[in-house]
């Protein structure tokens, strides 16, 4: 007779033959032999093709099978970048001798810095992967110092230098002068053909440090990342720094002081590998039963430790990590009003594998029910945008990206707006408020000395303030500006690849709150105010806006039987054009029907007439008539242009 599932099920806890030899071969390994490191790089510098490479020669993968092995998401396969870091064990033979590898392949957009930063907890050392051809980048430079602040060991790779196009003179040049190490100890590769790569795990070997603890010590546990499974609840992928874990330890959350019995453990090989312990030095992951339902149970950054030592205090919680900020804000709405539902569950699926949104529901008269989503930056917004449509085919209208602004009352009270909505009208501003401030970044560009003057002209048009410019090569420039975050979201890094044909790079960070002259910019249709279309601007930025806006929108508004003005202003309450300044404004004409068409061409009098009479019908209609603008009109002007 057939097995009952449960049976199989029950029947599969115990560890396969593959499971069980890879446990046996580890267990004899010390945590002297131990290597946990990480590959740092600017975008596009060949991180998980290096990985790709690393993993076929300790025999993890096959050679020549899927390509970005380490990247599982559909997105990141599609546009070539990593937006998660992605975790493996190796186990390489050395001399003899086996040592177990611990590889994290990071991701290098400057949106995802938080998931590099939380990397280094578990690692000892990082490759600091380079590009041949374009040299040391911005993403680079801030990845270096990041790294180095941590106190991992750092081991420079020049990447592609297999490229006609590379110059490894140049690129060993940098290094030198950039970030002061020994060009002599930097290692020439090519992942994509393997040249050399076989040389680069001794070198890791030799170069970063083993991690310390002791497996008889006290259980002390770093939580690194975490995802969710429908089947085992929240996983958890964790970092031992002393003493043994296996399954039926009862552990206990420093953050939360909850207790959690633990159910199962493996590592990342680089699929889940189940094992029956892990100990001192080892990164994998654990799930518990009951299982952990809530995300927001998983601090990033918290340490775990055997209950009786939690209640004993003999250890000590770790330091944990700084919780990313949202720094771009968008509204989300279904394009039917019926489908509001399947996207909020849509996003909340999604939210258990990304911890770095914030969500806010919200309403608009023009567009129904939606939410207001807090994102790291707007590749975060674009990726989470593609992720809703490929995973769960859910379409969404996303207004264009804002950023949140300070408000500084007289009373003393502070106040962060994050939607346009919620900004003060023009007789508040003058009579409440002591000051409005929006949030600026500390950017750095890398580029070459013959786009200069582009990429100054676009940083001065962006309302930047100039902060240092260094040539640190003869031919490589690194300019440091302060800029309004509200002028990088608008595209900034597109039009500067633009201005330099795709040569140059960008890092930012936050720097801080200043003053500045804001308004609300409104749309109007009929002098009645549209919730859907306002934002938060610069004066000097409001009536360029004002116009695109106008010129745009009338292009999908449909004629009425009476005239249709279109206008943008600022000031004034937000449904009507009262107390507010009018920028901008456009006109769709009315319907005309030739009324004088069945009159003889010599009866003037009565042709004046019946235009008379016309004319006031029209008049009675725009003062009794409501503009019904479709939602396929808000639809076209949302979307990008």
């Amino acid at each position: 007779p057939a097995i009952p599932k449960w049976q199989q099920n029950r029947k599969a806890t115990s560890l396969t033959k593959t499971e069980t030899d890879l446990e046996n071969r580890i267990a004899a390994i010390p945590i002297s032999r131990f290597r946990n490191f990480c590959i740092i790089a600017h975008i596009d510098h060949g991180k998980s093709t290096l990985s790709d490479r690393l993993l076929e020669l300790t025999g993890v993968i096959l050679r020549g099978g899927v390509k970005q092995s380490l990247d599982t998401l559909r997105v990141e396969r599609e546009r070539g970048i990593t937006v998660k870091a992605q975790t493996c064990c190796m186990i390489y033979k050395h001399k003899g001798q086996d040592y177990l590898l611990h590889l994290v392949d990071t991701p290098g957009h400057v949106d995802f810095r938080a998931e590099v930063s939380r990397s280094f907890a578990s690692c000892g050392g990082a490759l600091l992967l380079i590009d041949a051809s374009q040299g040391i980048q911005a993403q680079t430079v801030a990845n270096y110092f990041q790294a180095f602040a941590q106190g991992l060991q750092l081991v420079p790779v020049i990447n592609k230098i297999d490229l006609p196009s590379a110059d490894i003179n140049r690129t060993l040049e940098q290094i030198k002068s950039t970030f002061e190490l020994d060009a002599s100890d930097t290692m020439g590769v090519s992942a994509k053909t393997g040249l050399n790569v076989e040389k680069l795990l001794p070198t890791i070997i030799e170069r970063v440090p083993a991690p310390i603890g002791s497996d008889k010590d006290p259980l002390q546990i770093l939580l690194v990342d975490s995802w969710y499974d429908p089947y085992r609840g929240v996983i958890l992928l964790v970092r031992l720094f002393s003493g043994t874990l296996k399954p039926g330890d009862a552990l206990t959350s420093f953050a939360t002081s909850t207790r959690y019995t633990v159910i199962g453990c493996g590592i990342l090989y680089p699929s889940k590998l189940r094992q029956n312990s892990l100990r001192a030095g080892q990164v994998g992951y654990i799930y518990f039963n009951p299982a952990m339902k809530q995300m927001s149970e998983a601090k990033v950054g918290d340490t775990f430790t055997h209950t009786q030592s939690f209640r004993t205090g003999e250890v000590q919680a770790l330091p944990g990590f700084e919780e990313p900020r949202p720094m771009v804000f968008v509204s989300a709405f279904p394009i039917e009003r019926d489908d509001f539902q399947r996207l909020d569950d849509s996003i909340q699926s999604l939210m258990l594998n990304d911890r770095a949104i914030t969500v806010h529901k919200t309403a608009s008269e023009a567009l129904g029910a939606g939410f207001t989503l807090g994102f790291l930056g707007t590749l975060h917004c674009s990726v989470f945008q593609d992720r809703l449509s490929q995973e769960y085919g859910t379409s969404v209208i996303l207004t264009p990206p804002a950023v949140p602004y300070k408000v500084i009352y007289t009373s003393g009270k502070e106040e962060i707006l994050s939607s346009p909505l919620d900004f003060p009208d023009a007789q508040t501003i003058h009579t409440k408020i002591l000051s409005l401030q929006e949030p600026f970044v500390a950017a750095t560009v890398t580029l070459p000395e013959e786009y200069l003057g582009r990429a100054l002209e676009l940083c001065e048009g962006s309302r930047g303030i100039q902060k240092d410019l260094t040539f640190f090569t003869a031919s490589q420039v690194v300019l440091k500006y302060d800029i309004p975050l509200s002028m990088l979201v608008e595209d900034f890094f597109g039009r500067l690849k633009s201005a330099t044909k795709g040569y140059a790079s960008l890092d930012y960070e936050d720097a801080g709150w200043r003053p500045a002259k804001l308004e609300r910019l409104q749309l109007m249709v009929n002098k009645v105010g549209v919730d859907a279309i306002s934002r938060v601007v610069h004066t000097t930025q409001a009536e360029r806006l004002a116009r695109e806006w106008v010129g745009k929108f009338k292009e999908h508004v449909e004629r009425q039987l009476f005239e249709v003005v279109i206008q943008a202003g600022v000031g004034g309450g937000n449904d009507t054009a009262v107390g507010r300044k009018i920028l901008a404004r456009e006109t769709v004409p009315a319907f005309r029907k030739d009324v004088t068409a069945k009159l003889h061409a010599a009866d003037t009098g009565r042709k004046q007439k019946l235009l008379n009479k016309q004319k006031e019908g029209r008049k009675r209609m725009r003062a009794i008539g409501k503009v019904e603008v479709k939602q396929e009109a808000f639809q076209g002007f949302l979307a990008k242009s």
